[in-house]
């Protein structure tokens, strides 16, 4: 710890080369009012400041030259003009309301909205993309915690919000619904490099407001892509890192042509060995975005695709190799093809259009295309379960052999959502008096499940690519709501939010009948249906003194079981869906030099689905309704512009997170039975008590950006017993991260960026899974965890023109 400190203060001194400064007022173009938390920024120096309550702003030690000043709002079109410096300049800007779609919420609303939300633009994620995926971008921001199988945040890689796993975690992209319809989760590998293409991200964290899409339970996570610039350029860039990790990246934009039409797009290829042996990547991914603007409205048209070849690391690393020194042994390196090979193709249809000067439309048509399989060696498989005939050769017969499967997913996924905008023509402080959105959404998901044998070593009735199983499901869901913001008085608003979803599930699972004859269960697997109805509702209440904002919300949420809880459990023995009543308290103030929020949360949840060991009645393993747990917590964040050169973000969750009362089932195999073990108010699993994080920079000279970046993520336990042999330990790290950018010649711009990431080199684990049961008259337990890279770096060059 005293290392961390001496390396913050050693980025303190502050050098001073600067002669003249740029001021004035930022506001609203359409009422002149004043806008307080615009970013005002010089370009070529990667200098910056927030606008404070009067739109006030200033900066300071600028030398003489030729820059190009910039100012952004979230709801409003960016501002960039080129500035001649030669002595003090004062220029007041006014920015146009911009109604482009945020999700399925007009974003000149939201900002009053009583929501718990980080909002990150392309500018503040460009500095961290050198290669890693989209999760561990996010580390550093409130209440999140990042995994990465292969160690070095390429591959498969993961997040939490609040302790809530990604299943429960809503992602869009332009409010199109991500999350897989039956997993419920987001494979952030099938999309390589997608940060390079998004123009914002916006973390709601909390049940939040009505959204479409399967997971909107612990937290949002909504991605705006990027539009095609107005004015043409092209860029290449490269990163080469640790681990044989290569990067390699070219974007375009055509400007506006007539007036009308204007293109983007990229091409990305990304390799890495990954940190744990054999855990290497090859990932390829493309976007194209087209937009026509017209009095008709806008239209855009969004294809990408991802491309992944990835050596599995899913098993992750034994205590055991652990405590002997092995943090990188891959069990699964025994087959030199143990690989997940996946493609997904998205295609996107983006209408919006602005009638009068009070409404305004967006719709969206979507359609996704995925298709791969994993590859396994399986030693030692009964043959029957994979529907081939036992052999008998002479006098020996042959029951089991080795084999080699794969495991297909087929699917396709459409749909379409809409939102209809009113805003009232009265406006008090720059804000309407009324706003009323509703929308909607409608999408199917058809996946096709299967298995083949493309080796054995006894093939019996088999041949090769032999199917040993089938098995198809469709989902449908559909919503629909109504959310409104009143203005009561000046600077008071009142929000309501009213949301009806339905889904309708159709599956092949195991259901029970009655032998007439014996009176025994029989179980068979059969075309089965659910039909799920949720009710939504939230209320909140927002008020703005000076620079001030207090808030505080009340939702309620459902989540239905996802398809294990379905295939895994019997008809008669289906989960019930989860239910979360969030209540979210807030305050924050943004003032020019600082700016500060606190947020108090309770997540209580009826009917959280945990596992516990327990098995159902044709042996699988299943994941069981608790009846009483709950997450609540503070979040703390603060920005500081202590100079104009050195700033400091930072943020703390201090959280409780429980069950109160739940039953763990161990597998007895002296008795054959399963062993029930009551446990009360135990912590619920991968859910750390303390969380926080920082990011102090400093900018020395023109151009040149330093930060060190800190990251601390308190003990959570393997399940939900808390017992400390099965645990993940706190770990602390810290990164150092470097940012020039210049021109030169015909290029625009180049940049320059390092990320030494894990400086001191901490051994942790970031991530990991347990099983117990008894052997023997002994409890046996077994840990497997995800140990993250060492020391490691990352650099990359970029060139613009």
């Amino acid at each position: 710890m005293r290392a961390v400190l001496f390396s913050m203060l050693l980025m303190l001194p502050v050098l001073s080369f600067g002669q003249y400064s740029i001021s004035g007022k930022v506001t609203q173009a359409s009422n002149q009012e004043a806008l307080f938390g615009a970013t005002v920024s010089i370009e070529e120096l990667n200098k910056g400041i927030i606008t404070d309550a009067s739109g006030a702003y200033k900066i300071s030690g600028l030398p003489e030259g030729n820059y190009t000043l910039s100012v952004s709002f979230l709801g409003f079109v960016p501002f960039s003009q080129p500035i001649t410096l030669k002595q003090d300049v004062i220029l007041d800007i006014p920015l146009k309301e911009d109604f482009k779609e945020l999700g399925t919420a007009i974003i000149y609303a939201k900002k009053d909205y009583p929501v718990t939300v980080t909002e990150l633009t392309a500018e503040e994620i460009a500095p961290q993309n050198l290669g890693q995926d989209l999760p561990v971008l996010l580390n550093f921001q409130p209440s999140i915690v990042t995994t990465s199988d292969a160690g070095a945040g390429i591959g498969y890689t993961g997040m939490r919000i609040r302790g809530s796993d990604p299943t429960r975690i809503n992602v869009t992209i332009n409010g199109i619904p991500l999350n897989d319809a039956e997993s419920q989760g987001v494979f952030w590998v099938n999309m390589p490099d997608f940060a390079s293409s998004v123009d914002n991200i916006a973390i709601q964290r909390g049940v939040g407001t009505s959204v479409n899409g399967a997971g909107a339970f612990g937290a949002s996570v909504n991605l705006t892509t990027e539009a095609p610039a107005d004015k043409p350029y092209a860029q290449v860039g490269t990163t080469v890192g640790s681990f044989g990790t290569w990067k390699v990246n070219t974007e375009f934009s055509t400007g506006k042509l007539n007036d009308h039409f204007s293109l983007y797009g990229r091409l990305s290829k990304t390799e890495s060995d990954g940190y744990i042996d054999n855990a290497w990547v090859d990932l390829k991914s493309f976007y194209l975005s087209g937009k026509y603007e017209s009095k008709a409205g806008n239209f855009t048209a969004n294809v990408f695709s991802g491309k992944e070849v990835t050596f599995q690391a899913w098993n992750g690393v034994s205590e055991q190799k652990i405590a002997e020194g092995d943090r990188t042994f891959n069990e699964l390196a025994g087959y030199d093809n143990e690989v997940d090979n996946y493609q997904q193709d998205h295609l996107q249809f983006l209408y919006d259009k602005q009638i009068g000067s009070q409404w305004f439309l967006n719709a969206a048509l979507h359609y996704t295309k995925g298709r791969g399989y994993f590859e396994q060696y399986k030693a030692d498989q009964s043959l029957t379960e994979y529907g081939l005939e036992t052999l008998v050769i002479g006098d020996t017969t042959i029951s089991n052999t080795d084999l080699i499967r794969r495991r297909w997913l087929d699917n396709d996924f459409y749909g379409g959502i809409f939102s209809i905008n009113y805003q009232s023509p009265e406006m008090l402080k720059g804000a309407p008096v009324l706003d009323v959105t509703v929308g909607g959404g409608w999408n199917r998901y058809e996946g096709q499940h299967f298995g083949e044998v493309i080796w054995a070593q006894y093939m019996s009735n088999g041949n090769i690519r032999h199917r040993y199983y089938d098995n198809n499901a469709t989902k449908k869901d559909f919503n629909i709501y109504a959310k409104a913001n009143y203005q009561v008085v000046e600077n008071l608003f009142v929000f309501g939010d009213l949301q009806l979803r339905k889904v309708q599930y159709n599956f092949l699972g195991p259901t029970q009948t009655t032998n007439p004859e014996t009176g025994q269960p029989v179980f068979t697997e059969l075309p089965q249906q659910t039909d799920l109805s949720f009710f939504n509702p939230k209320t909140g209440i927002t008020y703005k003194l000076g620079k001030s904002t207090i808030y505080s919300s009340f939702g309620i949420g459902h989540k239905e079981p996802n398809r294990d809880d379905f295939t895994g459990a019997v008809e008669q023995n289906w989960p019930e869906a989860e239910e979360l009543r969030n209540l979210e308290v807030g305050y924050s103030f943004a003032g020019s030099k600082l700016a500060f929020a606190a947020n108090y949360y309770l997540m209580d949840y009826d009917n959280q689905l945990i596992s516990t060991g327990k098995i159902n009645d044709v042996g699988a393993y299943i994941r069981e309704n608790v009846k009483d747990s709950y997450r609540m917590g503070i979040e703390l964040q603060g920005k500081w512009n202590i100079t104009d050169q050195v700033s400091w973000d930072a943020n703390m969750t201090l959280s409780q997170n429980k069950i109160k009362e739940f039953t763990e089932f161990l597998d007895n195999y002296d008795s054959g039975e399963q062993q029930a073990i009551t446990y009360k108010d135990t912590d619920i699993a991968f859910s750390p008590n303390l969380i926080a994080g920082s990011q102090l920079a400093y900018r020395p000279t023109n151009g040149l950006k330093v930060a060190l970046l800190t990251k601390y993520v308190g003990e959570q336990y393997l399940d939900n017993t808390q017992t400390d042999s099965r645990k993940i330990e706190a770990y602390l790290t810290n990164d150092i991260r470097l940012n020039y950018t210049f021109s030169a010649g015909v290029f625009k711009e180049i940049g320059i960026s390092a990320l030494f990431n894990n400086i001191f080199d901490e051994l942790y684990e970031s991530n990991g899974y347990t099983y117990g049961y008894i052997w023997g008259g002994e409890t046996v337990r077994q840990n497997y965890y995800y140990p993250q890279a060492g020391r490691n770096f990352l650099i990359a060059v970029r060139f613009k023109i």
